[in-house]
């Protein structure tokens, strides 16, 4: 009986063990492999970066200065700050809620102008920021449009010649 449980040892040893032939190719096969990725990166490296440019010219040619932006703040302007807007967002119930500081760029004759005006400002930015859906501000290049929509209110109420336009001083999305 011992003979069969060591027959049976031996033959399932022999199943699991390799024969010696099988692991010398270990080396040369990781010598490959390295040789497989040296080649690789070099190909990488060499075939995708790209050419620098044949003739590369300077920004401003030697002894040339380079054109100056001209300021957007006028000699005669004048900032007019509202009151603080706080309008609920979305059609839940008042879980989110923006809140604005707005000032109207004006001439400086024109100050009294908006400040009677301002109430129907507000009104007119009320209008447009309830409209507003939240999805909306989750979008990096809503806030442009958006300030150019108050922008173009403030002219429809102040009329073209009073107002320049309007900078958000604050603003709060909660």
């Amino acid at each position: 009986m011992a003979g069969k449980k060591a027959s049976k040892a031996a033959s399932t040893d022999g199943v699991d063990a390799a024969p010696a032939g099988a692991k010398s190719g270990g080396v040369v096969g990781l010598a490959l492999l390295a040789v497989g990725a040296l080649a690789t990166s070099f190909a990488t490296v060499f075939f995708l970066t790209p050419s620098a440019p044949a003739d590369a010219t300077p920004v401003c040619a030697p002894g040339e200065s380079p054109t100056v932006a001209e300021s957007s703040i006028k000699p005669n302007q004048s900032y007019v700050e509202l009151r603080d807007i706080l309008v609920t967002i979305g059609s839940e119930p008042a879980t989110r809620y923006i809140k604005l500081k707005i000032a109207i760029i004006c001439d400086s004759g024109s100050t009294s102008a908006v400040t009677d005006a301002e109430p129907v400002l507000i009104d007119a930015f009320t209008n447009y920021l309830r409209s507003v859906e939240l999805t909306d501000f989750e979008n990096p290049g809503f806030y442009s449009h958006m300030r150019d929509q108050l922008g173009r209110r403030s002219q429809l109420v102040l009329g073209g010649g009073v107002s320049d336009g309007v900078l958000i001083t604050e603003f709060l999305l909660r």
